[in-house]
C-alpha cells in the first residue's frame, strides 16, 4: 500500500466558520483513511469552537512539529501558542494574527515537502495584512512564494463547471487596463496546460468571456474584445489550444452553452464567481493552478454572518480536500507518463508484446 497524502490544512480565520467545519468534516472517521490530516492552528480554538457549537467530541492529536503527525489521527499542529481572543462574527486583527501564522507555518512545511498539499479555509483579506501579508488573496500570497517562471491562476472547479479568472482581486474600475492580450494568452496556456496535467483531460477545450455587454456588440459596446481579446484567442489557436470566444457572459450562462467546454476563462473575478456560485455553491472548490504546489480551498468566505451557529456546510472544503488529492495523484501520473514515453511504449506492455534488437548498452540501461 501506499504512502497516504499529507494534507496540510490552514484553520483561517478564528472568528468565522473555519473550526465549525473542521469539526464536521472529521466527525466522519472516514475521512483520515484517506489521508493523513495536518491542521495549522490552535488547540483552544478549536476546544472554544466545540463547546460553543456543543459538537461531539473530536479527538484531535495535539502535535507541534509536522513530523510528529501520525497516520490514523487528526493532527493538529499547535502553531498558535498564545491564547486569542475569539470574537464570533467580528473581524479583529488578533484573529487575522492567528490566520497568518497558520499559513506562514504551514507553507514553509509545503516548500520544505512535508506535507504534499494544502488546503486553506478562510481568512479576511483585511484583517491578515501585515508586514509579511501585502497581498490581496491567498493566491497572490502562494505566487509570491513558490512562482518560478509561471504565475498563478485562480480557478473555481466542480464537477460540471470549471472557470479561471484572468485578474482575480482588483477594483472593476482597474480591469480594462489589466487586460492584454499577452496576459490572457498567458492564462490560456497556464489553464490548457493544468487541464491536460492538473485533470487529466487530454483535450480540453476552454470559452473565453468578453469584457463588455454583449460581448462588445461589434464595437458599439467597447473595444477590447475586438482589440485584445479576439487577438488573443486567434494567437492561442494558432499556438493549437482549442479554445473560442468572446462569447457573451450572460447568454453563454443563460443558454448552458458553459456545458459544451471543459473550462471557461473569465476577464474578472464577478464575472466568473457569480455564476459559478450560483451553480455549485455547495460543492464548488477555488484551486491556484500555475504553481509547482497543490492548493485548493472551499469557495466561500469567513461567513461571519452565521459564525457558531452550526449552520455551515462543509461540503466545499470536502470537495477541497478530495480534489487537492486527485491532482497531487494526477500530476504524479502525468510527469511519470512523460519522463520516458518511448520507453514506456516498448516496455510497459510486458516482454512478450514487443520484441526489439536492442544493443547490449541498451540491454543493460
Amino acid at each position: 500500500m501506499s504512502e497516504q497524502i499529507k494534507v496540510g490544512i490552514t484553520h483561517g480565520d478564528i472568528n468565522g466558520v473555519g473550526y465549525e467545519i473542521l469539526l464536521k468534516t472529521f466527525a466522519d472517521e472516514r475521512m483520515q483513511e484517506l489521508f493523513v490530516p495536518v491542521i495549522y492552528g490552535s488547540s483552544k480554538s478549536a476546544s472554544y469552537h466545540r463547546k460553543v457549537l456543543d459538537h461531539s467530541p473530536v479527538s484531535f492529536h495535539i502535535i507541534n512539529h509536522v513530523d510528529e503527525c501520525s497516520p490514523g489521527k487528526i493532527n493538529l499542529l499547535n502553531c498558535v501558542k498564545e491564547e486569542v481572543r475569539i470574537e464570533l462574527g467580528t473581524a479583529t486583527a488578533e484573529a487575522g494574527e492567528s490566520a497568518f501564522i497558520a499559513l506562514d507555518n504551514a507553507a514553509r512545511d509545503l516548500a520544505a515537502k512535508k506535507i504534499d498539499v494544502l488546503v486553506t479555509l478562510p481568512i479576511n483579506k483585511d484583517t491578515i495584512q501585515n508586514d509579511k501579508f501585502h497581498f490581496p488573496g491567498h493566491t497572490e500570497f502562494l505566487q509570491d512564494r513558490f512562482a518560478e517562471n509561471n504565475k498563478a491562476l485562480m480557478i473555481l472547479a466542480s464537477n460540471s463547471l470549471r472557470i479561471a479568472l484572468v485578474t482575480t482581486h482588483i477594483p472593476l474600475a482597474e480591469v480594462s487596463e489589466k487586460i492584454s492580450k499577452e496576459l490572457i494568452t498567458e492564462k490560456l496556456s497556464t489553464l490548457n496546460f493544468s487541464l491536460k496535467r492538473d485533470f487529466r483531460i487530454e483535450t480540453p477545450r476552454i470559452a473565453v468571456l468578453g469584457l463588455n455587454p454583449h460581448a462588445g456588440e461589434n464595437g458599439l459596446l467597447g473595444q477590447e474584445e475586438l482589440r485584445i481579446i479576439a487577438p488573443a484567442v486567434k494567437e492561442a489557436q494558432d499556438a493549437g489550444i482549442l479554445c473560442a470566444g468572446p462569447f457573451a457572459a450572460d447568454g453563454f450562462f443563460g443558454t448552458g452553452r458553459y456545458r459544451e467546454f471543459d473550462a471557461v476563462l473569465a476577464m474578472y473575478h464577478d464575472q466568473g464567481l457569480v455564476p459559478f456560485k450560483t451553480i455549485a455553491m455547495d460543492s464548488g472548490v477555488n484551486f491556484t493552478a500555475g504553481l509547482p504546489i497543490v492548493r485548493t480551498s472551499p469557495d466561500h468566505g469567513t461567513a461571519y454572518d452565521i459564525a457558531g451557529q452550526n449552520k455551515a456546510s462543509e461540503e466545499s472544503f470536502r470537495q477541497a480536500i478530495y480534489m487537492a488529492i486527485d491532482i497531487f495523484n494526477n500530476r504524479r501520473d502525468y510527469d511519470e507518463a512523460g519522463e520516458n514515453p518511448l520507453r514506456k511504449m516498448f516496455f510497459d506492455r510486458g516482454k512478450d508484446d514487443v520484441r526489439l534488437d536492442l544493443t547490449e548498452e541498451e540491454e543493460e540501461a
